[in-house]
Formats: structure tokens, sequence, C-alpha cells
């Protein structure tokens, strides 16, 4: 299958238009002229993601983070991040990214999310566009705070999670949930005007953390990696859409924290 051709069925799910200004999305390294017989699908682009769509014999990365992030002006092998894309122009394999736009579109991560907590009565926290918006806001059957945190834990598969409170009230009740996968900090003003009793996001800063509390809002913080989920999500699509074309999902952990 042309590789433009895999892309543009891709697409017809998850336009780049959905992303947001000034995101990276769609191809950063190779080309999308020739034949796509092997993808690999990934969160993160690191060393060993790079070993690993070598070993694999893959053609293209689909990654949800960028290896680009900012406009190169060299590419060093001694500098690691620009010896991962020096090491991947050698394999012939091009990279593609699908960033924002898998949050903002319907049936995407943020969907997928609110389908493992059942929240119900969905609809965006933050609009992006008409019709399209970033993060989720429903409601659960009312349960107890420790109840719902357990419950986080087992569908985001992890062995702690971060309250963000100064006190722990397993008694509070929790009857509406907002979610924003990956860094969504700066949308909590929003989960306040939809009426949150709960805020769920990652990389939530101390001073952040303090400022929803002044305002009444709780939050969990289960941290980046939960974006994780981006890898059979789309795996699954791509099968779906396209035909002919060999997806493995990435088995590299690239989490760079342990909880001990």
């Amino acid at each position: 299958m042309i590789a433009s051709d895999f892309f543009k069925a891709y697409e017809s799910f998850c336009p780049q238009e959905l992303s947001m200004k000034d995101d990276a999305c769609g191809l950063q390294v190779g080309s999308l002229d020739g034949d796509l017989k092997r993808v690999l699908v990934t969160l993160d682009i690191r060393e060993e993601t790079v070993q690993e769509a070598i070993d694999l014999k893959v053609d293209c990365i689909l990654a949800k983070h960028a290896i680009i992030f900012r406009p190169l002006t060299s590419l060093n092998a001694k500098n690691l991040q620009e010896k991962m894309i020096l090491d991947l122009v050698r394999a012939g394999i091009s990279v593609y990214v699908s960033h924002t736009n898998i949050d903002i579109v319907d049936g995407g991560l943020n969907d997928y999310f609110c389908e493992l907590l059942g929240i119900k009565n969905t609809t965006y926290l933050a609009e992006t566009s008409e019709n399209h918006g970033i993060g989720r806001i429903g409601d659960i059957e009312a349960e107890s705070l420790s109840s719902f945190i357990e419950r986080a834990k087992k569908a985001f598969d992890l062995e702690t999670i971060r309250l963000v409170s100064y006190k722990r009230d397993p008694s509070t009740r929790i009857r509406r949930v907002a979610i924003c996968g990956g860094s969504g900090g700066s949308f909590y003003k929003d989960a306040l005007k939809k009426g949150a009793d709960l805020y769920i996001t990652g990389d939530v800063y101390y001073h952040t953390g303090q400022d929803m509390l002044s305002q009444g809002l709780l939050a969990l913080d289960p941290g980046h990696y939960i974006e994780k989920a981006f890898i059979p999500l789309v795996a699954k699509k791509l099968s779906e859409l396209t035909r002919g074309v060999e997806i493995f999902e990435s088995k590299v952990l690239t989490n760079p924290f342990i909880d001990l």
C-alpha cells in the first residue's frame, strides 16, 4: 500500500486539521511516496523505540509524541535526540505524528478514557473549533471518591495515583468528571465552569493544584503515561481502515518515572 494512501485512510478518521494551533502533526521524517508494508504504533520515540522499529524492519512509525519538538539547526550524531533522527533516516523509516488531533477527534483518546471510566453523556471540555473540542466532561453514577480512585487505577493500570487535595476524604461523592489526557492543567477552569466534581489530567503543577483547590475542584493526576492507550486504540483503527499493512504495537516502556 502506498504510504500516502495509508495515511489518507487514517486521516479520514483523524484529520490533521483538528490539531491545535502550532501543534506538531503529520509527516516529520522521511517520505509518504513509497510502499508501506509494516508500521509501528508508539506513544514516544526514544532510543529503544528506534531500535525496536529497526529490529521489526518497519517502514514507518506512527507516534503520538513528536520526535521533533522545535526547529533543528543541525543533525549531529553526538546529540542523542538528533542521532535518533539520523538512525531512522539511515534505516529508511519515516515518522508520522498524530498528537492533539487524536485527543480532539470523536472516538479518539479522550473518548476512550471516558469509556474506561464509565463517564456518560459527555461533551467537550473546551471547544477548539466548531463541533470539536479538547478533553471531555460527563456524568457517572454517584460514588465515593475512594471507590472512584480504585476504579481509575484499574482502568489506567496504575499502582498509585496522585490526588490533588489538602486532605483525603474518602466519603466525598463524585458525580461529574472531567478528563484531559496528557498535560491538561490549563483547562481546569473549563472543568469548573462545566460543573466538574473531579478533574483528571497529568502533570499538574504545584501552584495549579493549589489554585484548583482554592476554587473547590478536586483533581487526580494519573501521569502523562496513561496516553499509552494511544497504542492499542490507533493500532485497532489502522487495522479497520487499511488492508495489506502489518501493524505492530510498541512493547517498549517509555515512562520515565517509577513509583517506589
